[in-house]
This record gives C-alpha cells, structure tokens and sequence, in this order.
C-alpha cells in the first residue's frame, strides 16, 4: 500500500474501501502507515500539566488585576467575593469544556499524542505532488491540545460576563469594575497567544514559569519597606496579603519543577520541590548588598 506525502495525510475507510489521501477526521491521527487511527487514550502528565497552566494563567491574572486595580496594604475582606467569583468562573469553564471533548459527557478526555513541533502547525506542512497538486492535511494533529485552552478561554470570558457584573454592582460596591475591564483585553490576547505561539508554549511552560515567578518574585521582595533581613520576614510572614503572595509563588515554582521532571524519578525529583524556597531565602539573607542605600554608600567611600 503506497503510503501517503508529507507528513500529517492519511487514509480512512469509506463502506470497506481506503479514502483518498487528506486530513484525517477530528480526533484521529494517521499512523506509520498512513491510515488514520482514532486518538482514544488518556493525555500523559507533562500534557495534563499544561492544560493546568493554561487554565490556570487566567485566574492568576484575574486576582492580580482584582488586587492591582483595588491596591490595598492589608487583604481586603470585600474583595473575596471577586475573587472566588474568579475561581468558580474558571472552574466552571474546565467542567463545561471537559464535557464537551471525547469522551464526551465524561471529565476527562481523549487526546493524540505529541511528537514534534511541527504537529502544532500542519497549515505549513501541507505536500505538494509534483511542485502542481497541493494534498491539504491540515488538522488538529495535537488533539485536543490546541483547541480545548481556546474554549475554555471562551467560556470563561462568557462566565465572567454572565456573572461578575452583577456581583461588583450589587454586592462590592463597584470595586471589581476595572477588573472586568482589564479581563476583556487579556482574553483575546491569551486566545491569540494560544493559536500563534501554542507549540511554543507547550514545550516552554515549564521555563516561563519558573523564570516568571523568579522576576515577580524579586519584584515583590523589592517593593517591601524595609530590606534588612529581620524586616522582610516581618513584613512578609506576620502580614497576611504578602504571606498569600509568597505562597503562591512557591506553589508556582514548584509547578514549574514538577513539569520539568515530571516526576519521573520520584525519590530525587520530590526532593527538587525543596528549591521553592530558595529564591526568598536567598532574596532575604543577600538583601543587604543589594540594598541601594548600602551600594551608594560603599561607592562613596
């Protein structure tokens, strides 16, 4: 059997017969021999890590913006309800998307596997037969990858409509307004993100993570008051909001670890989660030579 060109064509059986080469259907993938073959396994880890960071960068940024646009010193007990608005909004958005892909009506899904780059962008990979007759193969190699974060984007901007307007109207006296607004831009920048640079993305997570929550990291230790080293514990561990803060960096490190190694080697890679706190001790313990006031002070004499 003559096997099909390029890379992402593939045959399927029509009434008993092979089709003619061209995209396989949605959620089939073609194999070493160019028959298309139904993608019905469970995702592995590292792909069931990144649907996690891809549904988990909305929510993040959606508290950020809840706090950014409503800038307080202590934790505003009024803002909670913005922000558990934000995480049933997306939590909710997961469960309706989930339902959605095969199999369908089940929390949990089916997803082909991953082997390359180039499987994220078939629409460059479509064949040419004698430089004349273009074979179109574009499809969803990566299924449900590529299109299951887009969806889910969707129905969380959806949510977000449907529910945060009234909420900041009727029960935070309008706080959550601005959010709301800054919402509306992310959104579409995140769906473009996704469709352009997802292949990217998909191998890269883990990095941008660790390297993200790095530099946000090093930017809240910055803005304390005090950088001694007993007034950046004050500060950040008796004080609630930034105890909240740092947490949440050192859970977002360790996401990062944790996609890196996949865990693999269990008894090695869980002993690498004892590096989150690295960075804050580090941060905490050289404050001192890295304070502005001591660096003026050294070169002046």
């Amino acid at each position: 059997m003559a096997l099909c060109p390029g890379l992402y064509c593939g045959k399927t059986y029509v009434n008993g017969q092979l089709s003619e080469c061209g995209a396989c259907p949605r959620g089939y993938q073609p194999n070493e021999v160019s028959i298309c073959e139904m993608c019905n396994e469970l995702p592995p880890f590292y792909d069931c890590l990144y649907l996690g960071f891809m549904a988990l960068i909305p929510l993040i940024l959606h508290w950020f913006f809840v706090e950014y646009k409503n800038r307080r010193s202590r934790i505003s007990w009024t803002l909670i309800p913005l922000h558990l608005s934000a995480l049933f909004e997306c939590f909710m958005s997961a469960i309706f998307t989930l339902l959605m892909f095969d199999p369908k009506g089940k929390l949990s899904i089916w997803s082909c596997p991953v082997k390359r780059l180039s499987d994220w962008y078939t629409l460059w990979y479509n064949p040419s037969t004698n430089y004349v007759d273009t074979v179109y193969c574009t499809q969803e190699i990566v299924y449900p990858l590529y299109t299951i974060v887009i969806i889910y984007y969707a129905f969380a901007l959806g949510l977000m409509l449907l529910i945060r307007p009234l909420l900041s109207y009727n029960c935070v006296n309008k706080k959550g307004t601005t959010s709301i607004y800054a919402a509306l831009y992310f959104f579409p920048l995140l769906i473009c993100l996704q469709a352009v640079f997802g292949g990217l993305l998909y191998y890269a997570y883990p990095y941008i993570l660790i390297v993200l929550s790095l530099a946000t990291h090093a930017t809240h230790l910055a803005h304390c008051e005090e950088q001694t080293v007993l007034g950046l514990l004050k500060e950040n561990f008796t004080k609630l909001n930034n105890l909240v803060i740092i947490i949440g960096h050192w859970l977002l490190h360790a996401y990062g670890i944790i996609a890196i190694t996949q865990l693999k080697k269990p008894e090695i890679h869980a002993s690498c989660l004892i590096l989150t706190i690295l960075p804050t001790l580090f941060y905490i313990v050289t404050s001192k030579f890295s304070d502005p006031v001591f660096i003026n002070q050294t070169f002046s004499i």
